[in-house]
């Protein structure tokens, strides 16, 4: 208990250093002295209110509990020292207050209050504290600056943008890949049936099966860009039927005549030697294949147009 006296009596000392009076309540021989610490109201701060009483000798001076008589704060705590009484018989009460001040108070003071001195009775005049000063009007410019702050440049930074980046740019990648090939189908399908044949023709040549040695392979696309073409131009569903249901439906068509069918009879019975019946073809054959396939989609296109009706 002595060691808290003690630091109250040493935080007494700073603040009646740094206190300057506000207000002198005294009257009828009791001296009684306001101090603010610090001299103005601000809100952030705590605000230090000192009241010096000195009572003249064999007078008792009492004050009442000013806990709800300061307007303006919201919390208040007083700390009391001993009285010290001086050889002349003069007794010195020191009592602070620990305000807080409210943010928007509209004042901030301590009411009157009513002070005992032995066998009377005085009130104090009210004491009115420094409030905070007026702030400036609100003006149209930012207050704040709206530059973003870049983060510090790392490896890890580096990295993340690189994958992001290839992200970008495979799903990029990925996205021309899927047109272009939904423009590549759009346009081989409006093609006519001798350009879509020539456009197969030319795409199967390009994968040098016979090169490879995959002849069967080679023969069967061969013979379906024939096939295709005809179902394509006359209707006869070639891809599915085989070479003499093929034959026999063309035959009975007047589409074809009696030459067209002798050669796709010729071609055809060449290609299932190979591709069923075990024939092993050679490069050479693999290219006269080829040249009687385009050699018929040719002349077959030059027709007049009025012949390529199926049933006439």
């Amino acid at each position: 208990m002595k060691r808290l006296w003690i630091l109250f009596a040493v935080c007494g000392a700073a603040f009646a250093l740094a206190a300057e009076q506000v207000a002198d309540l005294s009257r009828d021989g009791v001296t009684i002295t306001v101090d603010a610490t610090p001299r103005t109201v601000d809100p952030a701060r705590d605000f230090y209110v000192t009241f010096t009483v000195v009572s003249p000798p064999g007078e008792k001076v009492v004050l009442p509990d000013l806990r709800d008589r300061f307007q303006g704060f919201s919390v208040a705590e007083d700390f009391a020292e001993e009285p010290i009484t001086d050889k002349d018989g003069k007794t010195t009460s020191v009592t602070r207050w620990r305000l807080e001040p409210e943010p928007f108070a509209r004042r901030y003071r301590l009411a009157p209050f009513a002070v005992q001195a032995g066998d009377g009775l005085f009130a104090t005049a009210p004491v009115l504290f420094d409030p905070p000063a007026a702030r400036d009007d609100v003006s149209g410019a930012m207050e704040v600056d709206p530059s973003k702050d870049l983060p510090p440049l790392s490896w890890k930074l580096v990295g993340i943008c690189a994958a992001a980046l290839a992200g970008a740019l495979l799903v990029l990648a990925a996205a021309y890949f899927i047109f272009r090939k939904i423009r590549l189908a759009v346009r081989v399908h409006r093609m006519s049936p001798i350009e879509r044949a020539m456009y197969e023709l030319d795409k199967l040549l390009k994968k040098g099966l016979p090169g490879r040695g995959f002849y069967k392979d080679f023969y069967v696309e061969l013979t379906m860009v024939v096939r295709r073409y005809i179902e394509r131009q006359y209707g006869i569903r070639a891809p599915n039927l085989t070479t003499d249901e093929f034959l026999r439906a063309a035959g009975g068509n007047e589409a074809f005549s009696r030459a067209s069918v002798a050669e796709l009879k010729a071609f055809l019975e060449s290609a299932d030697l190979v591709k069923f019946a075990g024939l092993e073809a050679t490069p050479e054959m693999a290219d006269g294949a080829t040249s009687k396939a385009k050699g018929y989609l040719t002349a077959d296109a030059a027709q007049p147009k009025e012949k390529k009706v199926a049933g006439k």
